[in-house]
């Protein structure tokens, strides 16, 4: 029962995790995040066959999810550093889109409450003409939006990594016990009796 339904809560938890990083790349896709996009990309291979394992009884799956869940938590804490410029970081840089281009965070520009207006430079607006783009009245500032976001995939991480463990002990002692009846045992238990086939040939007198 334990088993069933510690892996029960890891199928919900792989599940609801594959979710919002979809989500996650999504958004990462828009503001051209593409250190994050790669990020993203693996770790929802690694969901996926986090997944598969645990449906399909497949520990050295699971073994493989729990380890990434790991280096999963400590890129997310890298992002929360980033945007709360700890040390020598700074959230203006282009560390995060590989010095690709100067995009930042979507949320920068389209946050909650954000008013975003262009005003062209020289006072002359055209196509080909740059723009300084205003951002006013946001609730709640971008890299707050994504320290937060950085949170909640560690909450999930964190979780998904204890029931991991749990789930791959189960399934170990579940085959040593599984082992120990015979389980394995290329000989069956109980052998048939037959007769030496010399006496199936010995010739009957009357």
């Amino acid at each position: 029962m334990g088993c069933c339904s510690g892996r029960c809560t890891l199928i919900f938890l792989c599940t609801f995790q594959l979710m919002v990083a979809l989500e996650r790349q999504v958004f990462d896709f828009l503001g051209y995040q593409w250190a994050p996009i790669l990020a993203n990309f693996f770790h929802i291979i690694v969901v996926i066959l986090g997944l598969f394992g645990t449906i399909q009884y497949r520990p050295r799956y699971i073994v493989v999810y729990a380890v990434w869940t790991a280096l999963w938590v400590a890129w997310n804490v890298f992002i929360i550093c980033f945007y709360l410029e700890v040390g020598d970081l700074s959230k203006e840089s282009d560390l995060l889109t590989f010095n690709i281009s100067a995009h930042h965070s979507w949320w920068s520009e389209h946050g909650p409450g954000c008013v975003r207006r262009e005003m062209p430079l020289g006072g002359i607006r055209n196509s080909d003409s740059q723009a300084y783009i205003s951002v006013m009245g946001c609730l709640l500032e971008y890299q707050y939006i994504e320290v937060l976001h950085s949170a909640f995939q560690i909450l999930i991480a964190l979780l998904g990594f204890v029931y991991a463990c749990y789930v791959i002990s189960a399934f170990t002692e579940e085959e040593d016990s599984f082992d120990f009846i015979g389980g394995f045992d290329p000989f069956p238990l109980y052998h048939v009796n037959e007769k030496p086939s010399h006496l199936l040939l010995k010739p009957m007198y009357l």
